[in-house]
């Protein structure tokens, strides 16, 4: 189907819904690099006054990749909850816009919504809000998951501790462990970036990180982000899991570049699942995408990078994730130019996915090949902390030494915590309490007792 808009006596014409939801998008280098981009101002204004006029249930009509080509599709429709559609069927894109920053606007009626949302439908309503209205939204979509921590809830902000080292080295993990732990930092997840892909690196890092916290009792949760396969053979071999992980995307054609099926992710949740080593809940799976992940793999198939990304998150919620995660600049400025493009990308993504009622973390991140900086990313980390973020990164010092990018530090958690008043996990902060890390009033320990009971027979002898 066509649709058009006339701006001054011209009348602009788009083919088709995926090429309608491409030249509505705000202007990024990777629909320039995949040729879907608006040619110019004009012609992204033409498609968004189309776009809003599209009714909604024009989406479950057209898909943006073929139904019989690519099972993200089949998902999609699949799964459709027409239940909870119906309270927004009557609208279009334009007035779901406005049905979503109607005052009052709950969180119940949110989440209840958000199962009869297509991801395209998502998408096409971010493509038309200003930055504002992206966080504001977002601030109404509270998810919360629970696994040894419970995460999201109002007022709180959790922290993934990223430990990574370029080899793996046990003494320099525990050291960034607990130079997090002190910063109050690891509530989401203590999670590595491992440098080796072998299974039995993987389980050598699982026990590591399974001996540190049964030692100190500590109410988290780790995970080594290797692919699902190495995963699940290390739960055949006994290993530690408390969550698997995986990268996803939003064709089939990208997760089969990841090396993955909707399958594959459902066996894998299943066998964590049978670990039962969750103490207050199930959530057991941790995804993380980003904007471009289809298009580097060939496999966009046309469709814009934000389209993509919200695609992907129809995969996440085909589980029960504890945490998602978008990697926002890290894939690089071919995708994501510069700060304004990447600030952009990540309120886009962390709206999209708490309206898809995914528990939405950010790495606020860029490559130093990016027109970017640090104080862009201090930006970008205070508005997702506004619009509610479930979690961001804390890598030390902010520099990651092992994937070589920079992303937000222990130090940076602790600003935006402070600035808005934002709690830790309950479960954690009154571990950081019994082991006299926090006060009462959750404010760090400035002695160094807490590091000293923290410190692993050892450590400092180079031992593990």
């Amino acid at each position: 189907m066509a649709f058009s808009h006339t701006i001054n006596g011209c009348t602009y014409r788009f083919d088709d819904l995926k090429m309608l939801l491409a030249k509505a998008t705000p202007a990024r280098s990777g629909d320039e690099l995949a040729g879907v981009a608006a040619e110019s101002e004009i012609v992204r204004a033409a498609a968004k006054h189309a776009l809003a006029n599209v009714p909604l249930k024009h989406f479950l009509d057209e898909a943006v990749i073929p139904y019989e080509d690519d099972d993200v599709t089949r998902l999609i429709y699949d799964t459709h909850d027409s239940v909870a559609f119906a309270p927004v069927a009557h609208l279009t894109v334009g007035e779901l816009r406005e049905w979503l920053l109607q005052e009052p606007r709950s969180t119940d009626s949110l989440l209840q919504v958000s199962r009869g949302l297509t991801p395209e439908m998502v998408a096409a309503v971010s493509k038309l809000m200003r930055n504002q209205d992206l966080i504001l939204a977002a601030s109404r979509c509270r998810v919360v998951t629970k696994f040894r921590s419970t995460i999201g809830l109002p007022g709180t902000m959790s922290v993934r501790l990223q430990p990574n080292h370029p080899t793996d080295d046990p003494q320099g993990i525990l050291a960034s462990v607990i130079d997090g732990l002190l910063y109050g930092c690891g509530d989401a997840v203590i999670g590595i970036n491992p440098a080796s892909d072998s299974v039995a690196s993987t389980i050598k890092l699982l026990r590591l990180l399974d001996d540190f916290r049964l030692r100190f009792d500590a109410p988290v949760q780790s995970c080594v982000l290797t692919h699902v396969t190495n995963t699940l053979q290390a739960i055949q071999q006994g290993a530690p899991i408390d969550l698997v992980f995986q990268s996803i995307a939003g064709t089939q054609k990208a997760n089969e570049g990841f090396g993955i099926s909707l399958s594959m992710l459902r066996e894998a949740e299943e066998a964590a699942l049978t670990l039962r080593r969750g103490t207050i809940g199930t959530d057991c799976m941790y995804f993380e995408t980003g904007q471009g992940s289809a298009l580097s793999a060939n496999a966009n198939f046309g469709v814009d990078q934000q389209t993509c990304e919200v695609r992907a998150y129809a995969v996440a919620r085909m589980c029960r994730p504890l945490l998602v995660n978008t990697v926002v600049g890290f894939i690089g400025p071919e995708y994501l130019y510069d700060s304004k493009q990447i600030i952009r990308a990540g309120l886009e993504d962390h709206f999209c996915g708490k309206l898809m009622g995914l528990p939405m973390g950010c790495d606020v991140c860029y490559t130093n090949h990016a027109e970017a900086d640090q104080d862009d990313m201090d930006s970008l980390l205070t508005l997702l902390a506004v619009a509610g973020v479930n979690f961001i990164m804390g890598i030390p010092g902010a520099d990651d030494i092992m994937l070589n990018y920079q992303s937000t530090s222990f130090h940076d958690a602790l600003y935006v915590r402070s600035i808005l008043g934002l709690k830790r996990a309950p479960e954690f902060e009154e571990w950081l309490r019994k082991m006299r890390i926090a006060d009462g009033e959750g404010r760090l320990a400035s002695s160094g007792d807490a590091f000293a009971r923290l410190m692993p027979p050892g450590l400092l002898q180079g031992e593990a």
